[in-house]
């Protein structure tokens, strides 16, 4: 393996699969099928799921919600969705813990930085929920400050295009893809990667970032092992 200890960023979109709000068991299934196969060579993992399946912070305002109250609704629908991937991987005979920024002791522990690594080290998948435990901040920026905490070789964002592009590549035919690129780039460009204060944590830190398919079965294996899939942002 090229990466003995990860990040995985996964979107709650992702979880949709052909539905258009919720969880479609099928893609927790595909999505733990691949987490396992990478789980069985001895990989180290955390997860981080986002919650815009259920609720979307950033939307609540429109809806009348203010901004701290519709963030903290947005991080209880990361913890419902951490839950749901928890139940499908323990069906796949996982060892796994589920750790949140937000105190809920009758489902999850709360997260302490030295007991997640520990949970790592004896081969545990952990799972991140509640982003940061803050209003303001994306699960794209928790993901990253999961990572550079924990020692992460890398952080994966699972989505459904191969890569980093110029432009929307669902919308611009005529956008290019890039096999690397640097985050000073990914800021100055604008693409919409992650959101710059995770792009600048990554920088800060020299945390490398590879986004890549993860709808596509073996993807998350090949990158692992260091396949030239996907583009790398460092």
């Amino acid at each position: 393996m090229k990466y003995k200890r990860i990040l995985l960023k996964l979107s709650g979109e992702s979880l949709m699969g052909d539905q258009k709000f919720g969880i479609d068991n099928k893609m927790l299934e595909f999505f733990a099928t691949e987490i396992k196969e990478i789980s069985d060579l001895g990989c180290q993992i955390g997860i981080v799921i986002g919650g815009g399946n259920i609720f979307r912070g950033l939307s609540a305002e429109k809806q009348g919600i203010d901004r701290v109250t519709g963030d903290q609704m947005g991080m209880l629908a990361t913890v419902i969705n951490s839950l749901a991937l928890q139940n499908m991987l323990e069906k796949f005979n996982l060892q796994t813990r589920l750790m949140t920024a937000i105190t809920m002791s009758q489902i999850a522990e709360p997260y302490i930085r030295r007991r997640a690594i520990r949970h790592l080290e004896k081969g545990r998948i952990v799972i991140f929920g509640a982003g940061t435990g803050n209003p303001y901040f994306s699960t794209d920026t928790a993901a990253v400050l999961r990572a550079i905490e924990i020692n992460a070789d890398v952080i994966f964002k699972g989505t459904r295009v191969d890569g980093v592009y110029s432009a929307d590549p669902e919308k611009d035919p005529n956008a290019t893809k890039y096999d690397n690129i640097s985050y000073l780039d990914v800021i100055k460009n604008d693409l919409r990667v992650m959101d710059h204060t995770a792009i600048s944590l990554c920088k800060e830190n020299n945390l490398p970032l590879v986004v890549f398919n993860m709808n596509e079965k073996g993807n998350l294996k090949k990158v692992i092992l260091g396949e030239g899939i996907g583009t790398k942002v460092g």
